[in-house]
């Protein structure tokens, strides 16, 4: 009896360790945690949006406990079409590519083949001499630069703190060219897009502040030169693969082209919802040369594949019962990486590929302290909250979007204000 009573123990964490490693629908909401009710009032949010032209369409995903108590989708993925949007349309996730990547190069810190706080130059020499601007004249082109007062790292990469922006004061100098954008047509590669980089003059100190630009993607190429294979084989084979995430892509094979949402404009409330004038951003996971793998924008996915991601980091380390990181190492990815510095006017920190929401966040409402969060400019943004054992995510496309804060924000203020 003794025997049969301790197997029967034992089945049982067995049972919840592996119910955590894969998604199940909730038997409804309460068992979650949820107020159904409540949970409704996303519903009106959405379909009032989509009435008023507010936006194209969503999809959402929350998950308690690996347990989904909301995966929905409302609106049209293509208005011209009149297209239903369904939870299984593919989106573009721009910035969100990034904590995909952030965990690749964890990876191979895990397999001790870097160090988080080697110089960027030990893999990538063309940043052997970077410099830090000190002044720049427009009209003379006269440039300044000095040495920096230390090595920009991996660290600094993955945290955003290498002083590396988008947009610097001197491109117009390169050669008369901007650099690469989120997306390309071209037969451009990211070889090319962080020789570029390295060409431009670090905007501050490496670890003085936070500034958000081309840090993923030099990360990224720091990815392929370690493993010797492409970015995109390196996460089919070591990440999406093993986690299960079948949609997620750089560029979407033909039988999948026509899930992929169309993408829209809305520069002010009062505009209309437009097609987005750059083709290229409206067609390069389904069109172009296909060369351009960027850790930093490059994704296209799904809801429920990036659910898988999030879980992934929630679980500390696995999901569908293979590990890829372990939970020592997703602590370090959540620990503040740069120091007094604040992530722009929202007073929360950053960590290893996302963004920590503090207790005096001005952008993070009611998630917990700790919560996980980071978006993408396409209009796509998750949450990851360890205290609640919960993750939520809303996808649409919409870039630019004067709407995008209201979207993401209040999505998040009608989940957390349904939990019981």
């Amino acid at each position: 009896m003794k025997k049969t009573s301790t197997l029967f123990l034992f089945l049982c964490i067995l049972s919840s360790a592996f119910a955590q490693q894969q998604f199940k629908p909730a038997a409804n909401a309460a068992a979650a945690g949820f107020s159904a009710e409540r949970l409704a009032r996303i519903d009106s949010f959405f379909n009032a949006a989509i009435k008023q032209g507010l936006a194209p369409n969503a999809v959402t995903f929350i998950a308690r406990n690996g347990q989904i108590v909301h995966n929905k989708a409302y609106g049209f993925s293509n208005l011209e079409k009149h297209t239903p949007a369904q939870t299984t349309d593919i989106f573009r996730i721009a910035s969100q590519t990034k904590l995909i990547t952030t965990i690749a190069v964890l990876m191979l810190y895990e397999e001790g083949r870097l160090f988080l706080d080697d110089p960027i130059y030990k893999y990538l020499p063309e940043f052997r001499d970077v410099q830090v601007l000190v002044s720049y004249d427009k009209a003379t082109g006269k440039v300044e630069t000095r040495r920096p007062k230390t090595r920009p790292t991996i660290r600094h990469l993955l945290s955003h703190s290498a002083g590396i922006p988008y947009e610097h004061p001197m491109d117009s100098l390169l050669n008369g060219k901007t650099m690469i954008g989120l997306s390309s047509l071209d037969a451009v590669t990211t070889t090319e897009l962080v020789k570029k980089v390295a060409q431009r003059p670090l905007v501050h100190d490496p670890g003085a502040q936070f500034t958000y630009g081309y840090n993923t993607d030099v990360a990224g190429r720091i990815v392929e030169v370690i493993s010797g294979k492409s970015l995109s084989d390196f996460f089919m084979e070591r990440i999406f693969k093993p986690l299960g995430m079948h949609d997620t892509y750089f560029y979407l094979p033909p039988s999948k082209a026509n899930r992929l949402v169309e993408l829209y404009a809305k520069s002010r409330l009062e505009d209309p919802l437009t097609l987005h004038s750059d083709i290229s951003n409206r067609t390069f996971p389904i069109a172009g040369k296909q060369t351009l793998h960027l850790g930093g924008a490059g994704l296209v996915s799904t809801a429920t594949d990036y659910a898988k991601v999030c879980q992934l980091i929630l679980n500390g380390g696995s999901f569908n019962n293979v590990r890829l990181l372990s939970r020592k190492t997703v602590d370090l990815m959540a620990r503040n990486q740069i120091g007094e510095s604040n992530v722009w006017d929202r007073n929360d920190k950053f960590g290893l590929g996302f963004q920590i929401i503090t207790d005096s966040t001005r952008y993070g409402d009611q998630a917990s302290p700790g919560s996980l969060t980071w978006g993408g400019a396409y209009c796509s943004e998750h949450t990851i909250d360890p205290t609640e054992k919960l993750i939520l995510l809303v996808f649409t496309n919409v870039s630019p979007y004067a709407y995008y804060g209201d979207f993401v924000r209040k999505f998040r203020v009608l989940t957390y204000q349904a939990l019981q």
